[in-house]
């Protein structure tokens, strides 16, 4: 069988990636296996070990992509927004969507993750990369408070931001109930308020 150009292989590698990034964020970091991966991408699962050398390494890459994707999303509506209260608002309410529910494979990685990093050894790369991701969020988050003392603001963002994953968390949790939607109104309607 001929080999794959270079080029051909990055973007192989680069399909891989992204279909890791949706399923593990849809499913957890220890639900899905190779043959699953590249059955999303399209590929043999074969071919998995020319382009990464184990599933964990896979699993690091993909939610650290995970949270890059969150991080610049997060980044693009905090710009769009003239102040800091319309910006923490422009990014809490589509974060407690309906569709941010429903469609856990391009949502936060924090819900998707943070049950299987309980389980995570503090040392792991997994764990480093969830911590990364989760701080990079936070420290994102954290000068939206603007209550003018910097201890005080990540005190808030720490607590604004447990509730929007806790709330994200029940209503996918509880999803196709009325509850559902009335965890997310209550919360959003809970942050928001002036």
């Amino acid at each position: 069988m001929p080999r794959v150009s270079r080029k051909q292989a990055e973007l192989n590698r680069e399909i891989i990636v992204e279909a890791a990034t949706r399923l593990f964020r849809e499913r957890g970091l220890h639900g899905i296996s190779v043959i699953d991966v590249m059955g999303a991408a399209g590929l043999t699962h074969g071919g998995f070990y020319g382009h990464f050398e184990s599933r964990e390494a896979l699993a690091q890459e993909a939610s650290g992509r995970a949270f890059r994707q969150s991080a610049d999303r997060w980044k693009d509506w905090i710009a769009a927004n003239a102040d800091k209260n319309a910006a923490r608002q422009a990014l809490i309410v589509p974060y407690l969507s309906a569709a941010s529910r429903d469609n856990p494979g391009d949502s936060c990685p924090v819900v998707a993750f943070a049950g299987d990093m309980c389980h995570e050894a503090a040392e792991s790369g997994l764990r480093q990369t969830f911590m990364e991701g989760l701080g990079s969020l936070l420290d994102t988050l954290t000068p939206l408070m603007d209550t003018g003392d910097d201890a005080r603001d990540r005190q808030q963002a720490l607590v604004q931001y447990a509730l929007m994953v806790g709330a994200l968390t029940l209503a996918r949790a509880t999803r196709g109930d009325a509850l559902s939607d009335e965890i997310l109104e209550a919360a959003r309607t809970f942050l928001t308020a002036p």
